[in-house]
Parts: C-alpha cells; structure tokens; sequence
C-alpha cells in the first residue's frame, strides 16, 4: 500500500470522526437550547399564573368591600320601611313574598304589587346606579321563584312571565318617574328559576310560601372578571 494511500486514508478518517463529533455537538446544542425554551416558557407560564392568582384575589378583595358597602346602603333604606322584604345580608338580593305581587297561577302584577314597586323601585336603583356604585354593578336581576306545585316547564313560564311582567310594570308610561330610570334600561334583566331554588327550613323540608318570590339581585363587573380569570388559571393549571 502506497504511502500517499495510507495518508488519504488517515485523513478521510479523521474528517469522519470530526463529523461524526460536530453532529453529536450540534444535536446536543439544539437540545440544549430545546431545554432552555421549555425552561422559559415553564417559568413565564408560571409567573403569569401566579399574577393572574394574584390579581383574582385582589379583585376578589375589592369586590367584597363594595358588596359590602351596598349591602349596607341597603339595610339603612330599608330596615324601617313597612314593605313585607327581606334583605340578605350576604349577598345584598332583596326578596318578596310572591303573594304580594301576584294571584295564584297568575302573572299580573296586583295592586298592592304595584304599589310595593312604586315604594321600592326608586330608593333600590338611587343605591344601584348612584355615582358612587355605578361602575361596579354590572347587572340588576329580577327573579321569579316558584313552589314546586305543578310541573318544571309550567313553573319556569310561569316564573319568566312573572319576573317580565315586574319589569314591565316599572317602565310603564304611568309608572312615577325615577332617577337612573332610562340607565337603568341598559342593566335590568328578568329571569325565570321555577322551583330550582326553592327555600327550604331547618329540617330541608320545602317551605311552599316562602319559595314563591321575587328576588332583586345585583351582579358586579368584577364577579364576571374574575370568572373570567378564574377559567385562565384553571387553562394554564391543564
């Protein structure tokens, strides 16, 4: 074998286990960076969980303290009023006996109805939509509640045309006139609930008169926002 042969032969060698090196570097470069990216991406999915926890929480803090404060501005209007209501204290909806607006199987608002609205109406949505609430209240609910007489279809028509025509009645041309009552258009809504929550006494049994209502909620914007986050962070835990 030539010299010249075993040279070349030497060197094809050589460049074989330089490429054979160079591809193993590169291959473990490009793992390496892989590796970091994962790492990056890891630690930004992280941080940005734990801000969105952090901010839920603090929109969780705020949200209880305006509650809080409607709520109290509520109590105060109301605890020396002779409307037959009830004010929850936890979460600020004001209940009324079904009776007071509505006959038996009807949806018509009654007369003492009416004038349960008449009183009620323009102290409930002064609080709501006054310039220092405004900005947080996001819906005003008008539920109707029935007992569990009669079927769930017939109760839930029942329940919507009841909560509807509570609506109706307080946008009436003859309805007295309020402050907030054109703005009050853009948040109102009336729901239907059939006898899905009814009200039951201590032993859980149904109590039938109590469950026949009508509720005024409130809903503020920061509930929905928080939802709202708490369904990224409930994504980002997947």
């Amino acid at each position: 074998m030539s010299r010249g042969y075993r040279t070349f032969r030497r060197f094809r060698n050589q460049q074989v286990e330089e490429d054979h090196s160079s591809f193993w570097m590169s291959y473990s470069d490009l793992m390496s960076a892989l590796l970091l990216m994962f790492a990056l991406f890891l630690m930004v999915s992280i941080l940005n969980n734990q801000l969105a926890i952090e901010e839920k929480d603090r929109m969780i803090e705020e949200m209880i303290g305006v509650k809080t404060r409607i709520i109290e501005e509520l109590v105060s209007a109301f605890e020396d009023s002779d409307l037959e209501m009830e004010v929850d204290q936890q979460t600020g909806a004001i209940r009324f006996s079904g009776g007071v607006f509505f006959e038996t199987n009807s949806s018509a608002i009654s007369e003492t109805g009416r004038e349960y609205l008449e009183k009620f109406i323009p102290k409930y949505i002064d609080i709501l939509l006054s310039p220092q609430f405004r900005e947080n209240i996001a819906q005003i609910i008008v539920e109707g509640h029935t007992d569990t007489a009669g079927g769930y279809l017939y109760n839930l028509q029942l329940s919507q045309n009841r909560a509807l025509s509570v609506v109706q009645e307080i946008f009436k041309d003859d309805f007295p006139k309020f402050d907030y009552q054109e703005e009050l258009k853009t948040v109102i809504t009336a729901n239907g609930r059939s006898f899905s929550v009814p009200i039951v006494d201590e032993k859980g049994k149904i109590v039938a008169d109590q469950s026949r209502r009508v509720e005024f909620k409130f809903r503020l914007k920061d509930e929905e926002l928080i939802e709202q986050i708490q369904e990224l962070v409930t994504q980002n835990e997947r």
